[in-house]
């Protein structure tokens, strides 16, 4: 009897356990706000076009969407969102990226005649059964 309240009482931990390990091999989206500086969105828009978007992609991100605001009070903002395997694999992505030959000449280019980005905003989020896009 012993051994079936054990064997038990582990199924039911285990089972507790489950979905941290599912949410974590789950598909994330990551929604990024990038502020620039004054006059720099033509830059920040460049250098997406030409090489962001592809180092993304080499890395394993999934570029999903990229959005512009239509209100001018926002016309320094950048609207994207990323999707990555998982919460771990988006964290892989980020690190490779940021020491990425291409990447550090890219932005250490673009950026001659000052800083292209004054802020980042960074969500991590997770797909509603019934979102469209998973």
């Amino acid at each position: 009897m012993k051994k079936i309240i054990l064997a038990i009482a582990c199924l039911m931990f285990t089972l507790t356990l489950l979905p941290a390990f599912a949410t974590e091999q789950a598909p994330v989206f990551e929604l990024r706000i990038y502020t620039t500086h004054p006059g720099k969105m033509p830059d920040l828009i460049t250098r997406f076009t030409n090489h962001t978007t592809k180092i993304f992609a080499r890395h394993g991100m999934e570029n999903v969407g990229y959005w512009l605001p239509t209100d001018s009070k926002d016309s320094n903002k950048l609207y994207y969102i990323l999707k990555h395997k998982s919460r771990s694999a988006a964290e892989a992505s980020w690190q490779a990226f940021s020491k990425d030959p291409e990447w550090i000449k890219v932005s250490t280019a673009s950026e001659a005649n000052g800083p292209i980005v004054a802020g980042v905003e960074s969500i991590f989020m997770t797909a509603t059964e019934f979102s469209a896009i998973k």
